[in-house]
């Protein structure tokens, strides 16, 4: 796969802001130790504009809410900043049990005596990581409340019977939240102010297209454009209430291709990797009904890839 900084350059993103990013990680060295922890892309996100807001944001010392409806490359994106600022990434997915100990850190017992265990955003703060929240507004906002000073202008975080740490410069974090997914809540004002917003558009027929040749070079452009069109069926029937978001499954469609790839058939392929995510039975028909309008119930895997 190509180097992030030429993938950038071929989407035509600003050169002055590229060269920004490089002078940011060349200024800014990470610790052998957590070279590990650099994030190494397996897909891009396309769309130039939102791009540019983000990288221009995160120059600025800003951290970033990324909202948006399922399937928008809210997790991709912020994987794909980690990696052109060259930082290390703490992935944390928030829950409703989620309480200030799992984010600062907490005490332990260790040789003989109790020691401080530092926390996600304790380590990401001291070594000036990029902090990815995921799903942020699956968490209870008392348990957010700690985030408070680490994310506006005093970027501290007091440990409570320890010392109070100041962040590193190149500390960033970035949020993803989906209001769609079952038992997440309304964003505390608070806390939803600490960052600058960026909504994520819906995915475009051509992106999906664009991603679906950079993933299977070989899938021949007859079916790319049918798998891209048959998600975007799936798209608008999700809009008009007539499915659920849980038949949006970007990720599905893609684990779907990789097994017609190992040679099981597309319409089996297609029920493993998305029908079969759905357990209610009329919703069920009616996704398979989608399907059989764009993709043969005889059709074989063979035919679905050139050479």
């Amino acid at each position: 796969m190509k180097k992030i900084t030429d993938f950038l350059r071929d989407e035509g993103i600003s050169p002055e802001l590229i060269q920004e990013v490089q002078e940011f990680s060349a200024t800014h060295p990470v610790k052998d130790g957590l070279k590990g922890r650099i994030p190494v892309p397996h897909f891009f996100y396309y769309g130039k504009k939102v791009w540019e807001e983000a990288l221009a944001a995160l120059l600025c010392g800003k951290n970033l809410l990324l909202a948006g409806e399922k399937a928008t490359g809210k997790n991709v994106l912020a994987e794909n900043l980690a990696a052109v600022f060259g930082r290390p990434a703490w992935d944390i997915s928030f829950h409703v049990n989620m309480d200030a100990s799992s984010l600062i850190g907490t005490d332990t017992f260790r040789n003989g005596k109790v020691e401080f265990r530092p926390g996600p955003v304790y380590s990401c703060a001291c070594n000036g990581g990029f902090g990815i929240f995921d799903e942020i507004n699956m968490a209870r906002n008392e348990a957010l409340a700690v985030l408070h000073s680490a994310l506006d202008f005093r970027r501290v975080i007091d440990v409570p019977g320890y010392e109070r740490i100041t962040l590193a410069d190149d500390t960033r974090f970035i949020a993803t939240m989906n209001y769609n997914y079952a038992g997440t809540r309304e964003l505390n004002e608070a806390l939803a102010s600490r960052f600058v917003v960026i909504r994520m558009p819906a995915l475009t027929l051509e992106d999906l297209q664009r991603l679906l040749r950079e993933q299977f070079p070989d899938l021949s452009s007859k079916y790319n454009k049918q798998f891209g069109l048959l998600f975007m069926d799936i798209q608008k029937k999700c809009e008009s209430g007539e499915l659920t978001s849980k038949a949006m499954d970007l990720r599905g469609l893609l684990d779907a291709i990789s097994l017609m790839h190992k040679g099981i058939p597309v319409r089996d392929a297609l029920d493993l990797g998305v029908t079969n995510k759905i357990f209610d039975s009329y919703e069920q028909a009616l996704l398979s009904d989608v399907m059989s309008a764009r993709i043969s119930m005889k059709l074989k895997a063979s035919e679905v890839f050139d050479g």
